[in-house]
């Protein structure tokens, strides 16, 4: 089975008689279907709030479509908060989620109205020092620790993670917020990432709803939400099964049912905090074929780079790539697709059996949405590229124009040379 791209052959020419390649192409409509089957997967809860994000694809265009349907950010440093103020988005539609935070992220927050997830236990002092006082709304982000499994599979290691306080802190960092003044509680966790599975959220929310119900009754505090936080992925790889989010919700819901209710909790709001669930195959890479080299193995040279998409590069991340018109063509030319990086990862693919590559083709690299432009980069003074957005009409938009090299140079301006490059 293969992956299909949102964009025609047909729709593509013409958007590259207006945008050089590389770009980031987003689908709108893709987009906002999503996210409507997320509200409607989670919309027995009175509470539910997304909060996207913003790491993932921080693009004013694209958050703001979110916006229309309720959603808030996840923000985790200066500029995130920035921008979401920038858009419309304060006030407790804000939660801000970071570590090692610096004073004046926590300063910003706060003058923001945002929802404050303390990632560690000392955070507390320094965040009273900082802004003089404990806000009345205040999560904290928990950590249990050991390894996360579902049946007999580790999905992921927390107890090798810098996030999070352990079971015993977050009882006393309870306990402390309340004495200092704090009025309503939320609990945060992430546990594993990027999982295909419908099992995955609903065992999170157990140890968690049972880690509330425990808090609860120890501390005295009143918890009003519980942050599920991301971790659901996507199908990078074709023949993966996709996550249902329907059967998603379904299932919260039912671990809801069966441990918050029974302790009188049935007023705890669930949050979540997705990415790469709700942008990531909703975008992709577009980039042209413009060289080949035939030495000990056969390279495709692309005009992306690493630094428009580094996740197979830092990761070994499989991205599926489709050479446009030749969909149906057979795989039978093996590849390395590489960019034009001085290093020897700049590779989105390794032994890849695609279509004859002739020069000038168009390639698609699919799943780019999230952590794709966002993680971009300056090494070998590359540039980052355009992002562009397929309208529902078929039309495209450029949402971020590619940098130029006064973009460049514009942290310069200190020095003389700085300023002369800047003149040119």
């Amino acid at each position: 089975m293969n992956k299909e791209t949102f964009v025609t052959k047909a729709q593509l020419d013409e958007i590259v008689k207006e945008f050089p390649t590389p770009f980031h192409l987003y689908d709108e409509k893709g987009i906002r279907e999503n996210v409507k089957a997320l509200k409607e997967a989670f919309s027995w809860n009175p509470g539910y709030k997304e909060y996207f994000a913003v790491k993932a694809t921080p693009n004013p265009f694209l958050i703001d479509i979110l916006k229309e349907y309720g959603c808030g950010c996840d923000c985790s440093s200066y500029t995130e908060l920035m921008l979401s103020d920038a858009v419309g988005i304060r006030g407790e539609d804000i939660m801000f989620s970071s570590n090692d935070t610096p004073a004046e992220e926590f300063i910003l927050a706060d003058k923001l109205g945002a929802i404050i997830n303390l990632d560690d236990i000392t955070h507390i002092d320094f965040l009273e020092q900082t802004i003089g006082h404990i806000p009345e709304v205040i999560s904290c982000r928990y950590n249990p620790g050991g390894l996360f499994k579902i049946s007999n599979d580790i999905m992921d290691n927390p107890g090798d993670s810098k996030y999070g306080m352990t079971t015993p802190q977050m009882y006393e960092a309870f306990k402390i917020l309340k004495e200092k003044g704090a009025k309503e509680f939320g609990i945060h966790a992430f546990l594993a990432s990027n999982t295909v599975t419908n099992e995955y959220y609903p065992m999170l929310a157990k140890v968690l709803f049972e880690q509330a119900v425990s808090l609860q009754k120890e501390t005295g505090v009143h918890i009003s939400f519980i942050n599920l936080s991301g971790g659901i992925g996507i199908p990078y790889r074709p023949g993966q099964e996709p996550n249902d989010i329907r059967i998603i919700g379904d299932g919260v819901r039912r671990v809801y049912e069966e441990v918050l209710v029974p302790a009188g909790m049935g007023d705890v709001a669930i949050y979540t905090e997705l990415g790469r669930y709700m942008m990531g195959p909703y975008g992709c890479l577009v980039t042209k074929a413009i060289h080949e080299k035939h030495t000990h193995k056969e390279y495709i040279g692309v005009d992306a780079c690493a630094v428009n998409l580094m996740r197979p590069a830092m990761y070994g991340a499989y991205h599926h790539i489709t050479v446009m018109g030749k969909e149906d063509w057979p795989c039978d030319h093996k590849y390395d697709v590489s960019g034009s990086l001085c290093e020897n990862n700049d590779k989105f693919a390794i032994d890849r059996m695609l279509p004859e590559v002739e020069m000038g083709d168009y390639l698609v690299i699919h799943d780019t949405g999230a952590h794709g432009f966002s993680m971009g980069y300056n090494y070998n003074g590359k540039l980052k590229s355009a992002e562009v957005l397929l309208k529902e009409d078929g039309s495209a938009q450029l949402i971020r124009r590619a940098e130029t090299p006064a973009d460049y140079f514009a942290t310069f301006d200190c020095f003389d040379i700085g300023k002369k490059l800047l003149e040119k």
